[in-house]
């Protein structure tokens, strides 16, 4: 019976020391708010600690929407600069090319309206047109008004009419496909201030072509050339993109897998009296 006394005397003294650390005021409800109070800032280390993993959803929208974001979050910060030097540079062949090709859009456009006549064209084709097509009568084409100006549609119409080698209707001046088809096929030869025929051998399909029109050619042909430079750029900065987002996800991805790290602080009740103690656990999966 002294035995259980003591016991009991023991124990009495161990609550008695817990409920002064803790400063109970015998009120239930205060009394909780204190022991919380106290143990606060452990309950909170658990949470903080368990967020370790990275995003790979969150890693890919920030590639996506700008190269090497991803990349940067993942702390591959080498692929970060990678990414971000293939836009840079993708960028700044887009914008430069594609006004190269700008600049010579506007030079050879201009070196059509001093060089090529539409007049001259039309009234070649007119002359002409019996002669490569036995089957069309040009005077039922009112090519040219009273003031001489050119009636446009009439010259459609005889190009439809000619056919065989006018393979083609001439668009309205100034417009894209006017430019690019006098310097494209040869039905437009007969247009440029440096066209001559002979009279005794009459100009046809196959004949040589001006030079005028062979140095236009080239022209549009390098601007073109800019301009693919330019789209490929643009593929370029598409295609990097997306790179850098798939690469992001997958990084992201594989780190959670390979690298999973774990820092709890573990608590135990005992009684009235809590004990903590941190516990870390790291686990590599291949």
């Amino acid at each position: 019976m002294k035995k259980i006394f003591l016991i009991l005397f023991i124990a009495g003294l161990s609550f008695s020391q817990e409920v002064n650390y803790f400063n109970f005021t015998g009120n239930l409800t205060l009394d909780s708010k204190l022991v919380f109070v106290e143990q606060q800032e452990e309950i909170n280390q658990e949470t903080v600690y368990q967020q370790n993993k990275k995003s790979a959803f969150l890693s890919s929208i920030m590639s996506l929407a700008l190269p090497g974001a991803g990349q940067f979050y993942n702390q591959d910060y080498w692929k970060a600069a990678i990414f971000i030097a293939v836009e840079a540079a993708a960028i700044t062949f887009g914008v430069i090319y594609d006004g190269k090709g700008d600049d010579q859009t506007v030079f050879y456009e201009n070196y059509a309206d001093q060089h090529w006549n539409v007049v001259q064209y039309a009234q070649w084709t007119y002359n002409n047109a019996s002669r490569i097509n036995p089957n069309v009568d040009p005077t039922q084409f009112n090519l040219f008004d009273g003031q001489g100006n050119l009636n446009w549609s009439e010259l459609n119409r005889l190009e439809s009419a000619i056919g065989k080698w006018y393979s083609h209707k001439l668009p309205p001046k100034g417009d894209q496909q006017y430019y690019e088809m006098i310097g494209k096929y040869q039905q437009f030869n007969a247009g440029w201030s440096d066209f001559t025929e002979d009279p005794n051998n009459p100009y046809t399909y196959g004949d040589p072509l001006t030079e005028k029109f062979l140095y236009y050619s080239e022209q549009r042909g390098l601007a073109n050339d800019y301009y693919n430079v330019a789209k490929w750029a643009v593929i370029g900065i598409v295609t990097n993109h997306i790179l850098s987002a798939v690469e992001a996800a997958f990084a992201t991805d594989a780190y959670n897998k390979r690298l999973e790290t774990q820092l709890n602080i573990k608590r135990e009740q005992i009684g009235f009296h809590t004990e903590y103690y941190p516990e870390f656990s790291i686990r590599f999966n291949f």
